[in-house]
């Protein structure tokens, strides 16, 4: 991380005694993410310059072989976040070897912490446009990981964790996450009112750490205008 104030006006954000970056941050640079298992370069999409996000094929994962799950494939900044707003515009296509259960996943994680672990929440745009109402109703997704992935979430409280939402594959979707302390409001393409509510995010309100964006199998993913503002 190589935050130290304003960069040429984008940033507000300065370093806390550990490395990490406290305050208000915008528009990070591409220096300034670590990278889990994902690649980040500089590109466009829809006429607007963004990060550009893939993850290796051999990553992708096999439903033959291996049990779909929720995976930590992301970039992210080493902040020291714990309540406040998180807002950033994605876009995700399908990748040319995208596997049929691929559904354009992305989006925000939230309180990484030392060992790894984070809140997040994420998109299946294909989800929402889908003929199956049950798959549409799973367009949007609250886990935390590694211990609360989609699969035990829905299976030991159905539905309470996704919802529906007006999604599209291969276009700017604005995402703003409210959070403080157990709970997190996800609002949508400036909508007033939230497309999903937590109201017992799991690691509890004392959890705080980094901010990333998210994806997982088949995904090319695209993200620009990051802001984390932490609550006053």
């Amino acid at each position: 991380m190589t935050l130290s104030g304003p960069m040429d006006g984008r940033n507000e954000a300065v370093l806390a005694s550990d490395g990490s970056s406290t305050g208000v941050l915008s528009d990070p640079a591409l220096a300034d993410f670590l990278l889990s298992v994902v690649s980040l370069e500089h590109s466009s999409f829809e006429g607007a310059p963004a990060f550009k996000m893939t993850m290796p094929s051999k990553a992708v994962q096999d439903p033959r072989t291996e049990k779909l799950i929720d995976r930590n494939f992301m970039a992210w900044l080493p902040m020291d976040f714990s309540d406040g707003v998180i807002e950033v515009d994605v876009a995700s296509e399908l990748a040319p070897d995208a596997p049929a259960y691929a559904r354009g996943f992305i989006g925000l994680t939230f309180r990484i912490d030392k060992e790894g672990r984070f809140e997040s929440i994420y998109l299946r745009p294909t989800n929402s446009t889908a003929d199956d109402q049950v798959r549409r109703n799973h367009s949007v997704q609250y886990v935390a990981y590694p211990y609360w992935r989609f699969d035990r979430l829905r299976a030991e409280e159905p539905e309470k964790y996704e919802s529906y939402a007006e999604l599209d594959l291969g276009r700017w979707i604005h995402m703003r996450i409210l959070v403080s302390g157990a709970r997190a409001e996800l609002y949508l393409d400036g909508k007033t009112r939230p497309a999903l509510i937590v109201n017992d995010l799991k690691f509890g309100p004392d959890q705080r750490g980094g901010v990333g964006v998210w994806l997982e199998s088949g995904t090319i993913g695209y993200f620009r205008n990051l802001r984390v503002a932490p609550a006053p």
